[in-house]
């Protein structure tokens, strides 16, 4: 979950890409700074309060990255959020499909959907949202059966697991 400094920082990237018309520019620069803070010993310098601040801009400086994208990294490391690049990336992405018109669901399975069912499922969740939907599936046998579909801050839970927990609650509230 995003926090809401995340938030912010995500929005205003994605205005200022959208004032730009570099949405696509911006989410590879952010998926880029994502793999190069997320990397253990990167992010264990980065974060160094021990290591003077302008040793760790040196090293975002000399790390190859455009110019914007050192600029956000210098800020995040001055704001001390440099941990939340994972965040910010994120929510810019969602952003950006939520202004192009898409969206991104989880589906989770108990076992491995073929790909017709699979499109089916996005095909029909498509028709019902009028949005382009990015699937992605996702296995967990501890649903036993059935399926899950998240997709923003919404859940379909059609699991087996689920309606075993609902019969058991309502068996022992009768009791």
């Amino acid at each position: 979950m995003a926090t809401a400094a995340a938030k912010r920082y995500a929005r205003a990237v994605f205005e200022l890409a959208g004032d730009e018309r570099e949405i696509d520019e911006w989410a590879r620069r952010l998926a880029q700074l994502r793999d190069l803070m997320s990397d253990e010993k990167v992010a264990a310098v980065l974060t160094n309060p021990t290591i003077p601040r302008e040793r760790r801009m040196d090293l975002i400086t000399s790390a190859s990255l455009e110019p914007e994208a050192t600029n956000l990294a210098k800020l995040l490391i001055e704001s001390d959020r440099v941990h939340e690049i994972g965040a910010i990336a994120d929510e810019f992405q969602d952003l950006a499909d939520a202004a192009a018109g898409r969206v991104r669901a989880t589906l989770t399975t108990a076992i491995e959907l073929g790909s017709h069912d699979r499109d089916r499922v996005a095909t029909e969740l498509s028709r019902r949202l009028g949005k382009t939907v990015t699937m992605r599936v996702e296995v967990d046998p501890r649903i036993l059966g059935g399926l899950k579909i998240q997709y923003g801050d919404r859940l379909i839970d059609a699991s087996v697991a689920t309606r075993l927990q609902q019969l058991r609650r309502r068996l022992t509230e009768a009791s």
